[in-house]
């Protein structure tokens, strides 16, 4: 990444199509920059850094975390404290900002689902707990629709449990029985399931099944942070280090207090546990705390209308060449933020899509994108502000570089 008074250097000099004079906001600012770290790591080890124009993906390290947060995980560096007491202590606080029983900050989504899940089948009972992922005489069973399969759904295998597949609600009343633990829903394919929010919550109540709902990516909007748990969901997870902006390696699992006790049973210190390597230090959890009192504070509606600027900006870079197309787009669930697509016909630009993003990656800054055969995929909000004009420019240099 570059250093801030290179970057700034850099803006200054770069042509652009330009859309007036636009005012840049603080929620997007890049946090702690290397202006003020003595060492660089990353070129030290010979690791490259990118602009990251594709989004929050771990293979990508999710997204950077603000200053605020940055300083309350150097705090925790600082002193001794009890794991429980502050993980009690900081749920409580959580709790009462998302406005439900309880929560506990977690080793990402995934780790938030397996204890979950965990705690599901054993409750209470200490001699269960250190049982998993034997799951004999306990409810072993989690009914998940067919059309929400993902892979992440290994974060409910790795504790033992067994995943029974349903379509219908007719097949998820017929699945239901006393080896049923958990009804779990994926939020960003709740498009593609026949199922939907409140039935499946109905179903839940009905029958006296405890329902989770996946939330991995699904900030913003801020209002998912909410609606879930008031709609009835006794569960609800999120990662920490996606849109929330908080450690990569942390999480959030909040709901019916019952449930997140029991879950609690799974984690650090406790030893023999099956959740004993979701180990979640004290710096990550007062970075997660910081993180979300951050999102709640933020001005979403500036910040939203700032990702349109950007976003419009590499569009027009884009179409200043013959032969571009340019779609924007909002995800519906997972990654909901004004996003671009990119295509072009080749007989004009002779350069595939997969090529051309090859070019942006390997490019002097590296940009990260995504996208496949057809079209290059571009969002702008794990960028810092002012990185939008250097991919505008590079986007359309390598257009004007390909064109016929």
């Amino acid at each position: 990444m570059l250093a801030r008074r290179h970057l700034l250097k850099l803006l200054g000099s770069l042509p652009f199509v330009g859309l007036g004079s636009h005012q840049i906001i603080r929620a997007t600012e890049n946090p702690a920059t290397a202006d003020a770290i003595s060492r660089d790591f990353f070129k030290e080890l010979g690791v490259r850094t990118f602009i990251n124009a594709a989004g929050t993906y771990t293979s990508m390290t999710g997204s950077l975390m603000p200053q605020e947060v940055v300083e309350a995980i150097q705090f925790g560096t600082t002193q001794y404290v009890d794991l429980d007491e502050l993980q009690d202590k900081v749920g409580l606080r959580i709790a009462q900002l998302l406005d439900c029983e309880d929560a506990t900050v977690t080793s990402g989504c995934f780790g938030a689902m397996s204890i979950a899940m965990a705690g599901l089948m054993t409750g209470m009972d200490p001699q269960k707990v250190s049982q998993l992922p034997n799951t004999k005489g306990m409810p072993d069973q989690v009914i998940i629709q067919k059309s929400h399969d993902i892979g992440y759904k290994q974060a409910l295998t790795n504790v033992g449990a067994k995943v029974i597949f349903v379509e219908t609600a007719e097949q998820l009343q017929k699945a239901i029985s006393k080896k049923t633990a958990l009804l779990w829903f994926l939020n960003a394919h709740t498009h593609l399931g026949e199922i939907k929010y409140q039935e499946w919550v109905d179903l839940g109540k009905q029958y006296h099944v405890p329902t989770l709902i996946d939330c991995a990516a699904d900030v913003p909007p801020v209002e998912n942070l909410f609606k879930f748990q008031k709609m009835g969901f006794d569960l609800v997870t999120f990662s920490g280090g996606k849109g929330l902006r908080g450690p990569q390696s942390a999480g959030l699992l909040y709901g019916k207090k019952k449930y997140i006790q029991a879950a609690r049973l799974h984690t650090p210190p406790r030893g023999q546990t099956i959740g004993r390597g979701m180990k979640v230090n004290k710096e990550e959890i007062l970075g997660m705390l910081v993180a979300l009192e951050l999102y709640l504070k933020t001005d979403h509606q500036s910040q939203w209308k700032f990702w349109e600027y950007q976003i419009e900006l590499i569009k027009k870079n884009a179409l200043s060449v013959s032969g571009v197309e340019a779609q924007v787009h909002v995800p519906p669930h997972a990654n909901h933020v004004p996003s671009l697509k990119l295509f072009w016909d080749q007989s004009k630009v002779a350069i595939t899509p997969n090529e051309f993003r090859e070019k942006l990656r390997l490019g002097h800054p590296s940009i990260a994108t995504v996208g496949n055969t057809e079209h290059v995929g571009i969002t702008t909000w794990m960028m810092a502000p002012g990185q939008e004009r250097i991919v505008a420019r590079r986007i359309q240099e390598l257009f004007r570089q390909f064109a016929i």
